[in-house]
């Protein structure tokens, strides 16, 4: 499957019907997101129909588990989520386990395929795996195609473009592309598996890939910290179980965006964000050293192996981060700075802590690893003096 074109589209029918036609018309799969929601300019349903000439109707299965997911709440049905149980002739509804929105799976006579999908990421893509995928696999859709995804640390997507230069960007199959994500800089690499011409040997796809793919990893092996849809909490996560610890964190002006960036995680034994004019903040210091008197209280009052402690401040509209990191296999200091200020900033740095926290905890070696400690300190916050 060859994605060849990405549209945006306001609500306004007349629009969304013209898109969804002319997407039919140049596409054999045709799949759109968002719009299937209970009100007016939720249009998606009346656009398809439009499209292929036929009256939606409300069907009664769906009906039927629409209200009864209002009933066990004890909730009145408003009737204008009927909208979400209509049918044509030609869709089939995708159960949506996550929302009130099924999908449509819409088959047309000449073989073309529509898919309608929720918008919310947390209906869409499991109902994309879980439901979509497996119809259309059945109608075979299945080309030998290959993806390999590397997650990237500190770097920038213009860095990434640089190293891996004009001509491997440009290649055709296969087809390395670089994407800048709120979490990390990501280099796709994809192919599709070439037919043998005039008695040449066919290429496979993951051959393709696999050549490509070892150009990336000479260029930002040092830069690459994952692989696949992996986050940064798996990763750590990873990592500290192959320690056997658990983590403690002390955030001094991040906003606690390091803690929210790994989450509700068993590993994570303690927690603290600090303002930076707050009296603990200010209490023993402003120096990047003085970050290891937090890093080791934090690890103190967790009861745990690792403490890490993250301070920022604004510097001519960027953010200097600080990073502190202790583990039984010693103490690690680093500053770097991160674009931009303000809120932006400390999200950037963030990223900074757990780029630092992930490239320690990797640089240990496993016979320097020891249990955490078995009882946690007194949990009220102050420097240790």
């Amino acid at each position: 499957m060859t994605v060849t074109r990405i549209t945006a589209l306001p609500d306004r029918l007349e629009v969304v019907t013209a898109a969804f036609a002319d997407a039919l018309r140049r596409s054999d799969l045709v799949i759109s997101t968002g719009g299937l929601g209970p009100t007016p300019d939720d249009l998606t349903r009346e656009s398809i129909a439009a499209v292929v000439g036929e009256s939606p109707a409300v069907d009664g299965g769906l009906e039927a588990w629409l209200r009864e997911l209002w009933a066990r709440r004890d909730m009145a049905f408003p009737e204008l989520n009927l909208k979400q149980a209509w049918l044509i002739p030609s869709a089939r509804a995708l159960p949506n386990p996550n929302g009130t929105a099924p999908g449509w799976f819409v088959s047309r006579p000449d073989g073309r395929i529509v898919v309608a999908l929720p918008g919310p990421p947390r209906e869409m893509r499991p109902m994309w795996s879980d439901e979509a995928l497996p119809r259309l696999r059945a109608r075979g859709l299945g080309a030998d195609i290959a993806v390999r995804t590397y997650r990237l640390m500190g770097i920038g997507e213009s860095q990434v473009a640089d190293m891996l230069g004009e001509a491997l960007l440009r290649r055709g199959n296969p087809e390395v592309a670089t994407y800048a994500r709120a979490d990390a800089v990501d280099v796709r690499v994809s192919a599709v598996g070439q037919p043998g011409d005039d008695g040449s040997p066919a290429i496979g796809a993951q051959e393709l890939v696999e050549g490509a793919a070892r150009i990336v990893e000479a260029r930002l092996g040092e830069h690459i910290w994952a692989s696949g849809q992996t986050t940064w909490s798996e990763a750590i996560g990873q990592r500290l179980a192959e320690l056997g610890w658990r983590l403690a964190i002390v955030e001094i002006g991040t906003g606690g965006h390091l803690t929210a960036l790994l989450g509700d995680v068993e590993w994570l034994a303690f927690g603290e964000s600090i303002a930076p004019d707050a009296p603990p903040a200010q209490a023993h210091g402003t120096s990047a050293r003085d970050l290891l008197a937090y890093a080791r209280r934090g690890a103190e009052i967790g009861g745990c192996a690792v403490g890490l402690a993250v301070r920022t401040r604004e510097r001519k509209g960027d953010t200097a981060v600080s990073v502190a990191v202790v583990t039984p296999a010693g103490e690690h200091l680093e500053r770097r700075m991160a674009f931009l200020g303000g809120r932006q900033g400390r999200i950037r740095a963030a990223l900074v802590g757990a780029t630092v926290l992930l490239t320690t905890l990797r640089g240990v070696a496993p016979s320097a690893s020891e249990p955490n400690r078995p009882e946690p300190a007194d949990r009220t916050a102050r420097p240790a003096s």
